[in-house]
Formats: C-alpha cells, structure tokens, sequence
C-alpha cells in the first residue's frame, strides 16, 4: 500500500506546484509593491486586482487546468493557496 501513495504523492504534488506557478504568473503584473506573491498572499488586499481581474484569474486557471470552480467555492477564496487548492481539489473530482 506504501508504494501507491508514493506513486499518487508525487503527481499531486506535481499538480499543485504547476497551479502556484501559473497563479504566480498571472498575478506577477499586479505586484506593485516591494513584498513578494506568496501563497499567503490575500489576493484582495496584497496586490491590485479588483473583482474583475479576479474572475478572469479564475477562468484562466479553469481553462488551463481543465476544471470548473463554483461560484459558492470562488467565493469564498481569500488566499493564493486557497485559489490553488480550489483548483487541485476541482481537479480530483474528475
């Protein structure tokens, strides 16, 4: 049983980090500031999006990621990592 969850480990986390990186690059123009994104970061408050820009985010990651985050979900994301996390688990349902 070990041996499958290290097989199934590795692609997830493979998964997530191909997320971060592209949340990463499609928040990259909206950083004015001296802080770096982190998967901390509040996307409302730490970099200068609006509503908008958040939506087109999300519907990046949903056509990049071949997934469909609900609207009760999308709303409820402050976080990188919880955006992140949306689409990985989005993902493991299909």
């Amino acid at each position: 049983m070990q041996a499958v969850q290290e097989l199934v480990a590795p692609a997830a986390l493979s998964l997530q980090y191909d997320v971060m990186r592209e949340i990463f690059t499609l928040l990259a123009p909206y950083n004015v500031g001296s802080k770096p994104i982190t998967p901390q970061t509040v996307i409302s408050k730490g970099l200068t999006v609006d509503s908008l820009t958040i939506m087109d985010v999300i519907m990046e990651l949903e056509d990049r990621f071949d997934v469909t985050i609900p609207m009760h979900v999308a709303a409820d994301i402050v976080t990188i990592d919880q955006l992140a996390e949306a689409v990985v688990s989005q993902r493991a349902k299909r």
